[in-house]
């Protein structure tokens, strides 16, 4: 489906005709690159379906009051075969009302018999790479918020036509990785019978010092979960016998080493049982240790430019403030480590050397002021600006009872991905995805854990999964088919009856433009307001007794079959593009 059939485009093209015959008939057609065109919803179903601020938004340009200039291109739409009425609104509005046939016809192209999205014109091969959660520990809810966030628009972005591959990179190396290794080893400690003490202040004590008094730094890691690694380690033989050895015999960085690739191994192993419960699965999971294996972050200052690189007191820089950042940046130390900066450039050279086209990336709220350096080091290894995207998904606060829960990682006070699925049952995963799209991911989400506990359809995901199920549960009623082998798309007076119809089948006839512009804009809160307000309009027409299909015949009955198979079309697709179910039976389906 090309995206000039959207039917906002079509309405637009409508507008951009009469107006060119307005400036032609007016003779200024010198000032018309100089116009803003554009169509949006009306903020009020009574004035039409579409409206144009164009009267309002072009009266300095073109030196007349709204009022005048929108009567004027009122008068050059002829398309009556299109519209059902146009009209002006206070104070410079240009309304559109589509004719029932049209959007009947236009739903039955493009829904019939698989729903056909729109494809972009340019289409690219995307990385999207999401999630990336530290693999220190179990993944937290801001994890679960970017996972679903990144697996549905990688899903949007598919249905324009691109080519996308999602990519989790797990950071297996450094400092933080060492101490996730020393951690390990402290509980082993402690599960063979030693005492342990917890460092209160930080100190330049060595920590292989720290570990021979059986000390654990302040900046490691103290969660339970620790306790599970070391004894799941201990449950081999042969891995016991290899560790409890290298301790005898004190190779302190053999052994710290080992468990520290042992403990990534596992957590990760962990974030991907829980990534896959919440429907989540990634192409390649990419792993940093890689990198400097195969002497890639070495490489680094010779891929960047020349000038942009230079030595200030024993450290390499990256001038990053040359694109906008606010200081330049360290990226190899003075005893020649690299620092995490110089990993990720090696890292995203290395997606564009693999053939993609755009690199989009979905970061934490800690995040934004790493944007501006990264951004300006793919420009320096000659990317342009628009190849690499950065997408913010932000903080998330668990609701109960009114009041926020408390999160702590480090210490081991934090709620899960997996404790979080748990808590809310067989339905974890569509609940937990529609709670965290709903949202603008760019802003603060309050998860209300009541509301999503909740099984009516008080329950925002509840209500379109009922909406949908109500759908399914009148065909089988009827015992018939959903399809339309059987059925007359065609529109009779008697569907003119009811404005719940025309309003329905409007909102069904939205949904290609609705997914195109959520795609487009990287806001998957877009879909789930659109899947809301089209369960409204469908549960608005339900309510209506002169819907009650079972009580029609003839044409009657065939069209509000094909409406309702449409309305069921629109929510099963929409659903699925977020990567939530679409039941065909549910406890309130009859209802």
């Amino acid at each position: 489906m090309n995206v000039n059939q959207l039917l906002k485009q079509l309405v637009l093209s409508e507008l951009e005709k009469a107006v060119e015959t307005y400036l032609e008939k007016n003779n200024l057609t010198s000032v018309r690159e100089n116009l803003k065109i554009r169509i949006e919803y009306s903020r009020d179903e009574k004035f039409g379906d579409y409206s144009s601020p164009f009267a309002l938004e072009n009266k300095n340009i073109l030196n007349k009051n709204p009022k005048e200039i929108a009567e004027a291109v009122l008068a050059e739409i002829k398309n009556e075969s299109f519209f059902e009425f146009v009209s002006f609104s206070p104070p410079g509005f240009i309304n559109f009302r589509i004719q029932t046939q049209f959007l009947m016809n236009y739903v039955n192209s493009v829904m019939s018999p698989n729903v056909v999205f729109a494809e972009t014109n340019k289409k690219e091969k995307i990385l999207l790479e999401f999630v990336s959660a530290n693999p220190t520990g179990p993944m937290n809810i801001v994890s679960a918020r970017s996972a679903a966030y990144g697996d549905a628009l990688a899903n949007l972005l598919t249905s324009l036509g691109h080519t996308v591959k999602r990519e989790f990179y797990v950071n297996d190396y450094g400092n933080q990785v060492y101490l996730l290794g020393v951690a390990v080893l402290l509980r082993i400690f402690e599960f063979k019978g030693e005492t342990i003490s917890f460092q209160v202040e930080e100190s330049n004590e060595p920590v292989i010092d720290l570990i021979k008094k059986r000390v654990l730094p302040k900046e490691s890691y103290r969660g339970e979960y620790i306790k599970d690694i070391a004894i799941h380690c201990l449950e081999d033989e042969k891995r016991a016998k290899y560790v409890l050895d290298s301790v005898f015999a004190e190779k302190w960085d053999e052994v710290i080493d080992f468990l520290s690739r042992y403990a990534v191994e596992y957590n990760l192993s962990r974030q991907k049982e829980d990534l896959a419960l919440f429907g989540v699965n990634f192409d390649l999971f990419f792993s940093e240790r890689s990198l400097h294996e195969a002497g890639d972050v070495e490489k680094v200052p010779t891929i960047l430019k020349k000038e942009d690189v230079t030595t200030i007191d024993g450290k390499l820089h990256f001038l990053s403030t040359l694109y906008g950042d606010d200081k330049d940046r360290v990226i190899r130390r003075e005893d020649g480590r690299p620092t995490y900066l110089m990993a990720d450039i090696a890292y995203h050279y290395n997606k564009f050397a693999r053939g993609f086209d755009t690199l989009i990336d979905i970061w934490g709220p800690d995040h934004y002021g790493y944007i501006a350096r990264l951004k300006g080091a793919v420009k320096s290894f000659g990317k342009s600006d628009e190849s690499f995207r950065v997408l913010i998904a932000q903080q998330v606060n668990l609701i109960e009872n009114k009041e926020k829960v408390k999160m702590s990682k480090r210490l081991g006070i934090f709620q899960t991905m997996r404790d979080l699925l748990s808590y809310l049952g067989k339905q974890g995963k569509d609940v937990g995805r529609y709670f965290f799209l709903m949202r603008s991911s760019d802003a603060p989400l309050d998860f209300d854990l009541d509301l999503a506990k909740d099984e009516s359809d008080k329950n925002p995901v509840f209500y379109i999964q009922y909406a949908h199920a109500r759908i399914c549960s009148i065909f089988r009623e009827l015992q018939v088919p959903m399809d339309f082998n059987h059925l007359k798309a065609g529109v009779s007076e008697d569907f003119l009856k009811q404005e719940e119809r025309t309003r329905l089948l409007f909102w069904v006839a939205r949904l290609q433009e609705e997914v195109y512009d959520t795609a487009t804009s990287f806001e998957p809160h877009r879909l789930t307001n659109y899947l809301q307000s089209l369960s409204k309009s469908f549960t608005k027409f339900y309510s209506q007794k002169d819907n009650r299909i079972k009580d029609k015949t003839g044409n009657e009955r065939d069209t509000l079959l094909s409406l309702v198979l449409y309305t069921k079309f629109a929510l099963e697709n929409g659903l699925k593009l977020l990567g939530i179910s679409a039941p065909e039976k549910m406890s309130k389906e009859e209802s």
